[in-house]
Order: structure tokens, then C-alpha cells, then sequence
């Protein structure tokens, strides 16, 4: 697939087939987010790949109850409507989840996660996958709770909980708003 191709065609999926990607094409994805650009060439990004179903279900659920216990971010109302719902996966049920967390402190550190995350989510669009940046997460796995429960080191900053598999359906990607821009000459 060309790289325009991936970019036009990406979109965050919330539907996901069960069976995980294999170790391999998990490993490609991983090689790719490790080609983005970052800063002083810090290199700081770690990953942190979850497969077990189970576990998978223990972090949507502790996630769910730490956001809607604290409200650590300013969302609309609907989405913790959202989080209250037990029928509701924060994950969407990936069978996959890949943490990209910062093993540094220092400006950019989380930009440098962040190009590192979209390295990854077009890597996997190029190989048919799906994926979805999965914020509501994000607070929970800073948690004493959630770092446990994602074995996540006390010196690592989780900054991108990144869902991949194979998408149950064909979605048409989100139409996006006319290009902003000034061009100064």
C-alpha cells in the first residue's frame, strides 16, 4: 500500500475480529513506530504489548471506574455516560493492545510517543489492520493501579494506549474538514 494510500484510509476502528495479529506482524508494526522522528534523537519509547483477553478486560474495567470515579479530563457528558455503561469496552474488544509509553522526562517527550504511535497506526493499515488511540485509558494506566496491571515500570509515562486488530467491518473513513492554512511569501 502507498503511504498516501494508508494516510487516506486510516480511520479509528471500534470493531474488532478476535483472533490477535501474530508476534510477527506485531514486531513490524513495533519496527515501524521506532522510525519516527523525535526529538534529540531520545529514542525514549517503549512498548508494551497486550494480548491476554482477560487482563485486556480488568484494565477496560479499572479504566471505566477511574474515570468516572475522578473525571480527570474535561469530556462531554455522553462519553462518561459512555463509561458507565457495563456493556461498554474501552478497548472496543481488540484482541491487542499496544502501550507506547516515554522511558525520559523532557520537552517533546510526549510528541515523540505520539509520532511513534502514528508510525504505528499506519503501519497497520498498510497490512489490513485496524487500530484506535485509546484516551480514555490513558489516566487510569498513570495510576498506581494501572501500571500494575499493564506491568508498566514506575519510570515509564504511559502516552499512547494504541487497540489493533483485524476490523470486523469496512468503515469509510471520518470526512475531514477543508484544509486551514496561511501561506506566507
Amino acid at each position: 500500500m502507498e503511504i498516501l494510500d494508508a494516510i487516506n484510509l486510516r480511520h479509528s476502528t471500534r470493531d474488532y475480529l478476535t483472533d490477535a495479529p501474530s508476534k510477527a506482524t506485531i514486531e513490524g508494526l513495533l519496527s515501524a513506530a521506532t522510525r519516527a522522528p523525535c526529538a534529540f534523537n531520545r529514542q525514549a519509547w517503549r512498548f508494551t504489548v497486550i494480548l491476554n483477553r482477560n487482563l485486556l478486560d480488568e484494565i477496560s474495567a479499572g479504566a471505566k471506574s477511574y474515570m468516572t470515579r475522578t473525571r480527570p479530563l474535561e469530556l462531554p457528558e455522553t462519553l462518561y455516560q459512555k463509561l458507565a455503561d457495563p456493556d461498554f469496552h474501552v478497548f472496543y474488544r481488540a484482541p491487542a493492545l499496544i502501550v507506547i509509553s516515554a522511558a525520559a522526562q523532557g520537552p517533546w517527550i510526549e510528541a515523540d510517543g505520539a509520532l511513534a504511535a502514528e508510525n504505528l497506526m499506519l503501519a497497520a493499515q498498510a497490512q489490513g489492520l485496524g487500530s484506535c488511540w485509546i484516551g480514555l485509558s490513558q489516566p487510569f494506566l498513570a495510576t498506581p493501579e494501572g501500571r500494575a496491571l499493564a506491568q508498566l515500570p514506575k519510570d515509564e509515562n504511559p502516552v499512547a494506549p494504541i487497540a489493533i486488530g483485524r476490523p470486523a467491518q469496512a468503515v469509510a473513513p471520518t470526512p475531514r474538514q477543508p484544509v486551514v492554512a496561511r501561506w506566507i511569501a
